[in-house]
């Protein structure tokens, strides 16, 4: 009972720290919100525009999630679908490492449909990819004790839980990316950021094969 609890803690603590880790990245659009505001010259530009990045990221998130809650087969096949899913993560990982060059097309989105933008910058990041280990653990958690319900039961709490951590995961990014903005917004401005600007690609792509290898180990040792 205490490991289950353990396990459910970490898990939870992954999906807020993978949050607060692409709310600090500007590669998911918190300057885009400081440019709004500083061209709009209306404070309100900026909680639009963070909200709007939000949504989009949300939506990026249970669209990739959602679609494994509703796989009934997880009962039977969690282990090789969390192995699966890992390779997935390790190899957009790897492909991030060896291609930097950002998807065009991210060029191409206006920034006044920032919505648009943060959703199509996700998908292109992998960024939902790297939840999906820590949901699929999450799932597998206390599967052993669901064994005699319902499959539709079981679906309904993992859709429950689609949305719970694709909420969570978007509420620690605004938060960790408002913070930046709001500073820079207020008393930095864009000619500080132009100059201190960095970039977390590397890293970024590092973490995604981290992220992938972790699921792929605690698929294999059943945490």
């Amino acid at each position: 009972m205490i490991s289950e609890l353990t396990s459910v803690t970490a898990l939870w603590g992954a999906v807020i720290f993978s949050g607060l880790y692409h709310g600090i990245n500007p590669g998911m659009g918190w300057p885009l919100a400081v440019s709004a505001a500083l061209m709009e010259r209306r404070h309100k530009a900026l909680p639009k525009a963070l909200a709007l990045l939000a949504l989009g990221h949300f939506l990026a998130m249970i669209g990739i999630l959602l679609p494994f809650s509703m796989m009934v087969i997880l009962i039977d096949w969690q282990v090789e679908i969390r192995i699966a899913a890992g390779l997935l993560v390790v190899a957009m990982g790897i492909y991030l490492l060896v291609n930097r060059r950002h998807p065009k097309f991210l060029a191409r989105v206006h920034p006044a449909r920032l919505a648009l933008w943060s959703f199509l910058a996700a998908m292109a990041h992998g960024a939902g990819l790297m939840l999906v280990p820590i949901y699929l653990g999450l799932c597998a958690v206390g599967m052993e004790d669901t064994g005699h319900l319902a499959a539709q039961t079981l679906m309904g709490n993992n859709i429950v839980t689609a949305f719970l951590v694709a909420l969570v995961h978007t509420v620690s990014m605004t938060f960790a990316g408002g913070v930046i903005a709001v500073v820079i917004y207020a008393w930095l401005g864009l000619k500080f950021l132009s100059r201190t600007w960095f970039n977390l690609d590397v890293v970024w792509a590092a973490s995604l094969v981290l992220v992938g290898a972790i699921g792929i180990y605690s698929a294999y040792t059943g945490h």
